[in-house]
């Protein structure tokens, strides 16, 4: 990924290839020793250097690679994949991966192998990003202008990788361009984006990205319409921002660093105004009444990098990273009485509820490469990180006329230290066989301490024909926990750490699949895996509680229970990455399931985003250098709901009928007895759309995109509600119908945006 690598051989000939995901490759043949270094520049686009040969085949095939259950997903496909409101998302092209469920209907979340968000480990140039959504999770916080690369690992985990249990999703930026200034950006509904990138000086180069949306701009005037001859004043507040940098500098041909920001936030908030004169006969007094709320969030991320080529076969990386989550609520009412014949206050009265919620971290870590020989490959590292959490503190004002209050609650800040060191070697055992072994330890303090040892193992045997026979097993520690309601990704999710009385949680996962390249150029990659996955010590909601039922003053600990998981299925998955039609089938069969002691009566149910089958097919044609079509299309079994099976009637108090005539009587729907998350919704399908015009500019390149989410309209269910219908019979009886309706809330989506390159 820094460039890097280290060849020795014994031959009077090398043939040397070298790619990356979304670059040229690079293809030559050295005869006799190579003095010293060789540098090797990889273009994009038609841009290539004299000396390079293009390889019309790929270099790292997928039946040569060891790891398994990972992908490499370039960032062109996934802007040419249709986007909701034409807004280019790379959590919702990761959906479209066998094994990766989004969720509810539109949001940018991931459900990875059974797993729950916080299990993923997503790492923004190497710094955790814990909140990853704008919107209330409808579009994720990673703008793909200044994104570089996307990988996504399942599982067979190597030993570098600890901390989550389900996946590690790591998304570098891009360089500055070497040679001269570049420009990139769009217009789009309802956000615009612009990307400058080039060098400074012969040894610097710098990338600067922003994107902000307009929805609260758009909006205004007709806020203002709907305002205008009333009483009532309404506005509103919804936006977001994101604003990425990254420089790079080359001290001297051994030492590079690096220096990367993200700052990102959302704004959330409703305000309302009622004024009113001549309440009790008081004509000269106007009284005011304004309520208001909202939410704020955002992340803060750096990391400096240092790179250091020790030698012709050792690399060492150490970086320094910061990570800061936080999310504010507040709602209050403004209540002002005031004389105007006198200019005078009669009266006012306010009240403020604000809560505060977040996590902080502070971490060091260094990464070591060493090459002794063609048989080895070795790595190992560690790092150490001081968390801040702060599970919530709420503080509530109160200024009346005769009573002021100014009160705190919550609890205190929680500090922990989490450390590791990894080894892992893949080492080539002959021509057929390689395997990656490692040992993953790590240490976690807070108030109890928690040690862990986490083996790695995986295996890759190739036969004559090309076929691999791939098998992983790898155990995971996890010390942080995401408190959720299990329904949408919203930022009212609270991150608390293992404790005294919350353990951390652990797994361990098992793989074993094929895996093939075929066609001429080595155009298609099929591959098939079959895992079993155990977890313990998973977090959830006790039986009533969530984040909008939470005591502070309580501990958020007398809040959740523990309990464990089993996830286990099938992924295929064929894809294409080179030609003019590119894309991917990829297909899921999984079984997921939870058990709590204090849930569902200790028995096992589906977890919530349990999906039997899930079936994904993205397409993108080339028609032409001018015309680009793209089309997705998902299936997959409805989410898991729990409804009620039976009602019973019950008096309220003997509270007299409407009619007078006796005890009233209703029913309430009851519980006891039924299985949690027993019930499908209906089954899950969409068609998105869009076809992009190019342009080629004397002064680059242009494009208008079109394009459509659900094209054919499909009414896919987003919740179920239970509503009541009365009706009088014939017979002058009245009858009253209970029936359940889904909810849909996202019918056809057009789209049209504008981007360019400079």
């Amino acid at each position: 990924a820094y460039g890097f690598y280290s060849s020795s051989y014994t031959g009077d000939t090398l043939r040397l290839l070298a790619s990356y995901v979304g670059y040229q490759a690079f293809d030559t043949t050295i005869v006799g020793a190579p003095a010293g270094e060789l540098v090797i520049r990889l273009g994009t686009g038609s841009e290539l250097a004299a000396v390079e040969v293009v390889a019309t085949e790929q270099s790292e095939r997928i039946d040569e690679r060891v790891q398994m259950s990972r992908i490499d997903v370039p960032v062109e496909q996934i802007k040419r994949a249709p986007a909701l409101l034409g807004e280019t998302d790379v959590l919702k092209a990761l959906q479209l991966l066998p094994g990766v469920s989004g969720g509810t209907e539109g949001t940018a979340g991931l459900f990875v192998r059974g797993g729950s968000p916080d299990q993923n480990l997503v790492l923004l140039d190497g710094v955790p990003v814990y909140n990853v959504s704008h919107v209330l999770g409808i579009f994720s916080v990673f703008n793909a202008d200044a994104i570089n690369n996307v990988t996504l690992t399942k599982g067979g985990f190597p030993a570098r990788y600890g901390g989550r249990l389900s996946s590690v999703l790591e998304i570098n930026m891009r360089d500055g361009h070497k040679d001269r200034w570049h420009g990139e950006g769009g217009i789009g509904l309802i956000s615009s984006r612009l990307t400058l990138d080039g060098p400074v000086g012969d040894k610097t180069r710098v990338l600067v990205s922003g994107r902000r949306t307009y929805l609260d701009l758009i909006a205004k005037p007709f806020v203002a319409l709907a305002n205008s001859g009333s009483d009532y004043k309404t506005s509103f507040q919804l936006n977001f921002y994101d604003l990425n940098a990254k420089v790079r500098h080359k001290l001297d041909a051994k030492h590079t660093l690096y220096a990367s920001g993200y700052l990102g936030g959302d704004v959330f908030g409703v305000d309302y105004e009622d004024t009113y004169s001549g309440f009790g006969g008081t004509g000269n007094v106007v009284e005011s009444d304004t309520y208001g709320g909202g939410i704020e969030w955002g992340n803060k991320i750096g990391a400096l990098r240092w790179n250091w080529e020790l030698g012709p076969r050792l690399f060492l990386n150490t970086t320094a990273t910061y990570s800061d989550y936080e999310i504010n609520f507040s709602s209050g009412f403004d209540y002002v009485a005031t004389d105007v014949a006198a200019d005078t206050l009669v009266s006012a009265e306010s009240a403020l509820a604000r809560y505060r919620s977040g996590i902080r971290d502070y971490g060091l870590k260094a990464d070591l490469d060493f090459i002794p020989n063609p048989n080895h490959y070795l790595r190992a590292g560690g790092g150490v990180v001081r968390h801040r959490y702060n599970p919530g503190a709420l503080q509530q004002r109160s200024e009346f006329e005769e009573v002021n209050q100014d009160t705190t609650l919550g609890s205190a800040p929680e500090y922990a230290t989490e450390a590791w060191a990894y080894l892992e070697d893949e080492w080539r055992l002959g021509p057929r066989l390689t395997a990656n072994v490692g040992l993953h330890a790590s240490l976690f303090a807070n108030g109890a301490t928690y040690a862990s040892l986490q083996p790695r193992l995986a295996a890759r045997y190739r036969f004559d024909d090309g076929l691999a026979v791939k098998a992983s097993y790898a155990r995971m520690t996890q010390f942080i926990n995401l408190l959720t309601s299990e329904a949408l990704a919203l930022p009212t999710d609270l991150w608390v750490p293992a404790n005294e009385t919350v353990e951390p949680q652990q797994s361990w996962q098992a793989a074993l699949g094929v895996a093939r390249t075929l066609g001429a150029e080595s155009q298609y990659e099929l591959s098939a895996e079959v895992f079993y996955k155990v977890m313990d010590n998973v977090v959830s909601y006790r039986p009533g509680a969530s984040f909008f039922a939470f005591d502070p003053a309580a501990g958020w600990e007398s809040r959740v229970t523990q309990g464990s998981g089993e996830v286990y299925g099938l992924e295929l998955l064929a894809q294409r990455k080179v030609g003019r039609t590119t894309g991917w089938v990829g297909y899921t069969l999984s079984w997921n399931s939870r058990t709590f002691p204090t849930i569902n009566g200790g028995e096992p149910f589906p977890f919530r985003y349990d999906r039997r089958h899930d079936l994904s097919v993205l397409v993108t044609h080339e028609l032409s250098e001018r015309v680009i079509l793209s089309g997705a299309w998902v299936f997959g079994t409805g989410n898991a709901v729990t409804l009620p099976e039976f009602r019973q009637p019950g008096a309220f108090d003997g509270a007299p009928d409407y009619s007078g005539g006796g005890p009233r009587v209703d029913f309430v729907a009851v519980e006891q007895g039924v299985g949690k998350n027993q019930y499908r919704l209906s089954n899950y399908h969409r068609l998105d759309v869009s076809v992009e015009f190019v342009k080629q500019k004397k002064w680059g390149e242009r494009a208008w995109v079109l394009g459509a989410y659900n094209a054919y309209w499909h009414k896919n269910p987003f919740l179920v509600l239970a509503r009541e219908r009365t009706r009088y019979q014939s017979d002058g009886t009245l009858t009253t119908e209970r029936k359940l309706q889904e909810i849909s809330v996202l019918p056809i989506v057009p789209s049209i945006a504008y981007r360019f390159k400079l």
